[in-house]
């Protein structure tokens, strides 16, 4: 017996006339988990459906605010516009069929199982450039497992239940398990803007490494490499001070 069918009462009752099985507590009669086989998808134009996204960013380190319903967008445009990569890469309202196509899914047939798509917002700004630079960027990807080889479980769906009394009292409910896709937005991005003095700090940081590179390749060179003295004799020259010192007191007394 599936423990989450109900709770064991510890009872053994008659289910037939020749089969006797173990009592649960539980709504009947109890869920039958099977496949879904309302296919075509229930709403089939559910993919001409518009959704209008509204997205706001801030960069508190630069002071910096900005959403996608961008400045030049108007009132008029917005509500003609639909989003498209190569005329409106920049118009807040998506084709529900539209973000299943851009991922290589078939709408019909994931509405069918359900699934989960993600759309990615990305903002990447250079703020040194002018605030009109920084505008959204959009992509579409699923986000559920579609692994043939692993199809337990598949697509997305959920239970959800309606409770009613009968007329003559009796508790009663409707479960119903639907199925979907639903659409999670993700937003992320960075920013930068030029500053002196991390830059200056930076270009120091990198002087001073090459004096230390040089420092470290004549340690390796003079100790730790086999042929040292070779180097040695070459990086240096020893001169003898006393020969030096001996010949100029004798010119000095010629």
């Amino acid at each position: 017996m599936n423990p989450s069918l109900g709770i064991q009462t510890g009872r053994c009752v008659n289910f037939n006339e020749t089969v006797r099985t173990c009592e649960v507590q539980a709504w009947c009669p109890l869920e039958i988990n099977g496949v879904n086989d309302s296919e075509p998808a229930l709403l089939k134009a559910a993919d001409n459906f518009t959704v209008l996204i509204k997205n706001n960013i801030r960069y508190p380190k630069f002071n910096f605010n900005k959403r996608n319903i961008l400045p030049n967008i108007s009132s008029t445009y917005l509500k003609t516009c639909i989003f498209n990569r190569q005329t409106d890469p920049y118009c807040p309202i998506f084709r529900l069929g539209d973000i299943v196509h851009e991922a290589g899914e078939d709408f019909q047939k994931m509405a069918v199982e359900g699934g989960v798509m993600g759309i990615q917002i990305r903002w990447d700004c250079d703020l040194d450039k002018s605030d009109s630079k920084c505008v959204p960027t959009y992509t579409f990807r699923r986000l559920d497992n579609k692994n043939p080889n692993n199809n337990v479980a598949p697509g997305y769906n959920f239970r959800f239940a309606k409770y009613y009394k009968t007329p003559d009292g009796v508790e009663s409910r409707t479960l119903i398990k639907a199925y979907g896709i639903r659409f999670d937005v993700m937003v992320f991005g960075r920013a930068g803007k030029f500053n002196i003095i991390p830059t200056l700090i930076n270009v120091g940081s990198g002087l001073a490494l090459l004096g230390l590179a040089t420092v470290l390749c004549d340690c390796i060179v003079l100790y730790c490499m086999k042929k040292r003295n070779f180097y040695r004799e070459k990086k240096y020259k020893f001169v003898d001070d006393f020969d030096l010192v001996s010949g100029d007191q004798r010119s000095s007394f010629d």
